[in-house]
């Protein structure tokens, strides 16, 4: 007589068949692959001529702020407090409206030195800065 142990009914059980997760898995794949590029695609638009172009930035337009890791500000290499600076872009803001303001931070420091000077260039009315980054390395 043979004996029917609980062995030969858990072996069945860690067989799972992946055919249809295989299958899934491939139809959710070809779904993201078709549907992705044309979540990145922008509108084709044809703009109207006109206006002006925009005027060219000289050197004496330019006002560098830079933040370092610690969040030591300075103005045109030297060094300031926030409060100072926000006075003297706005002393430079009044005597020439043309401005720019380069704002160059650490990658690996706070941030919240760097909002609140752009946060004191919008309330001031100072609309004109750039946050300016290193260009990629080709690899």
């Amino acid at each position: 007589m043979r004996r029917f142990s609980q062995r030969t009914h858990l072996v069945t059980l860690n067989e799972i068949n992946i055919t249809p997760l295989l299958d899934l898995a491939f139809v959710l794949l070809i779904i993201f692959i078709i549907t992705t590029p044309l979540l990145e695609q922008g509108l084709n638009l044809n703009l109207a001529e006109g206006g002006t172009p925009d005027k060219p930035i000289t050197k004496q337009d330019i006002r560098t702020v830079d933040i370092n890791a610690q969040g030591i500000i300075l103005l045109d290499r030297v060094r300031v407090d926030l409060n100072a600076l926000e006075q003297r872009l706005v002393a430079y803001f009044k005597a020439n409206p043309n401005t720019v303001v380069y704002i160059r931070a650490d990658e690996n420091g706070r941030n919240k030195e760097l909002y609140a000077v752009i946060d004191r260039c919008q309330r001031n009315g100072i609309t004109r800065f750039s946050l300016r980054t290193e260009p990629p390395t080709k690899r």
